[in-house]
């Protein structure tokens, strides 16, 4: 993912450079601005990169990804350096400090938060499921609370005492 974003980032850098500036009031420049190789590549890594980020998003929390996409910073910066020969003062270089460190800080946190779904549901989360099941062959299904005011879903005719 951090490859994806970072050289995206790069390519689309290099190419719009190469391009010359656009502007709101003239897009019709934005056709021949996609022409350019470069640009075209950092589209594909971008689109690439959006794809890997959904892909993370789908397990793990926003909290978690986040942070671990701002470690492409890194790899930007030396991008930037040797590819685009661009200077990175002291102070560009202290905040990609913060950022290492605040990915540091974040990377030994678990990837997923929250409680699992037997937790929440209760001790009893099995016997609500398998009333549920005993439901799917035609029996009406009731929703209602058990002792410790937790929603459960029971079916009519579903086996007491399990």
């Amino acid at each position: 993912m951090m490859l994806f974003g970072a050289s995206g980032d790069a390519l689309l850098s290099r190419g719009m450079k190469q391009s010359g500036s656009i502007d709101v009031h003239h897009l019709g420049d934005l056709f021949s601005v996609i022409s350019n190789p470069y640009v075209l590549l950092g589209i594909v890594a971008l689109l690439a990169f959006m794809w890997s980020y959904m892909t993370a998003l789908s397990f793990a929390d926003l909290s978690f990804v986040m942070p671990a996409t701002a470690a492409s910073y890194v790899l930007m910066t030396l991008l930037s350096i040797f590819w685009l020969h661009e200077h990175v003062g002291p102070e560009r270089w202290s905040g990609i400090l913060f950022i290492v460190i605040g990915v540091g800080l974040v990377a030994g946190e678990p990837w997923r938060t929250g409680d699992p779904p037997a937790a929440i549901a209760g001790p009893d989360a099995e016997e609500q499921i398998a009333n549920v099941r005993d439901a799917s062959n035609g029996d009406e299904i009731k929703i209602g609370t058990n002792e410790a005011g937790i929603g459960g879903a029971k079916a009519d005719g579903a086996r007491e005492g399990r």
